[in-house]
């Protein structure tokens, strides 16, 4: 009797064991099914970093580089204008929280879309601003918001942001990473000089 019951509780405890691993496989796999990225290039990356990771259901930002010819371009490259890289976001999001679309509205009202190859005190096409879709749905969606902007925008002047399909997305050196975090009074510094927010404010008025 006494091996028996032993026999019975091994079991059970293989048995509870197994349904805990295959549920927390599970959960981890549902995870990771409502995880989606998005990218976006708005200008310095330091600043459309700081502005996403401020949105609910942002997992992670990282900058980087895309959009150019040459492989593995340093930011000293970039920053020159000759690799045709711009500088850019990769955003991984909870689709449960915050929807592609809603990261589109927000990415709209974060830049000016009016400038080719500028935005606001940086010049050239590495601050050119572009939404970088990873496949059709993306890109319908993209498309359907430029075009609504473009019918109900509060300014006159027409919007000139590219939509592309993504090709190999370069992350940018670690110093660059959580740059608002690491260096934060450089960080405000230079948004403040750089005349952002200002230039912001003109475009779509007050926002949160």
């Amino acid at each position: 009797m006494y091996h028996y019951r032993l026999l019975s509780l091994i079991f059970s405890f293989i048995l509870a064991g197994s349904f805990n691993i295959a549920s927390a496989a599970n959960n981890a796999s549902m995870d990771t099914d409502h995880k989606q990225t998005a990218i976006f290039a708005g200008g310095c990356f330091w600043c459309v970093e700081s502005d996403f990771d401020k949105v609910a259901g942002v997992v992670e930002t990282i900058s980087g580089y895309i959009g150019g010819h040459q492989k593995n371009p340093s930011y000293k490259q970039v920053s020159a204008g000759g690799s045709g890289h711009t500088e850019a976001v990769k955003i991984t999001f909870d689709s449960r929280q915050v929807s592609y679309a809603e990261l589109l509205d927000i990415f709209w009202h974060s830049i000016d879309p009016t400038t080719v190859d500028r935005q606001f005190c940086d010049h050239g096409s590495q601050y050119r601003t572009e939404i970088f879709y990873h496949d059709g749905h993306q890109k319908k969606l993209a498309e359907q918001s430029k075009a609504a902007l473009e019918r109900n925008k509060p300014f006159s002047s027409s919007i000139v942001t590219r939509i592309t399909q993504a090709s190999e997305f370069y992350p940018a050196e670690d110093y660059h990473q959580d740059f608002h975090h690491k260096n934060p009074l450089r960080y405000k510094l230079y948004r403040y000089n750089c005349g952002r927010d200002k230039r912001l404010t003109q475009l779509w008025g007050k926002t949160d």
